[in-house]
């Protein structure tokens, strides 16, 4: 089994993002530091960019802050866009059609790796 690579950090524990809860971290992605939005469903987490396709603003209202509707979806604080969280498409709002850049990731050992 090859030795760990300890240049390489987990983005963040499993444990501390919420059941049903989003978290924000930051990672190097193309060698460009990006903030990232990721969302807890059971053992699963999904990412996206944490950059609205309508205006190019964050999501979060405040940092790390998030906004989650009645139905379900991630709401844009900046304009109200609505994003599934299955797929990350744009379901309502000004961008309606578009969707959110996805980060692969993968759970490993109780923590959140980029893929």
């Amino acid at each position: 089994m090859p030795a760990p690579d300890t240049a390489v950090a987990a983005l963040i524990a499993l444990d501390a993002i919420a059941e049903a809860g989003f978290a924000e971290v930051d990672a190097t992605l193309d060698g460009d530091s990006e903030s990232l939005v990721l969302y807890r469903q059971g053992d699963d987490v999904r990412g996206w960019l944490n950059i609205c396709p309508h205006a190019g603003r964050r999501l979060d209202w405040a940092p790390g802050q998030f906004l989650k509707s009645r139905e379900g979806h991630l709401v844009c604080a900046a304009h109200g866009a609505s994003f599934s969280l299955d797929d990350g498409a744009c379901v309502a709002g000004p961008c309606k059609g578009d969707r959110l850049r996805a980060v692969a990731l993968q759970v490993r050992d109780g923590q959140v790796w980029l893929a």
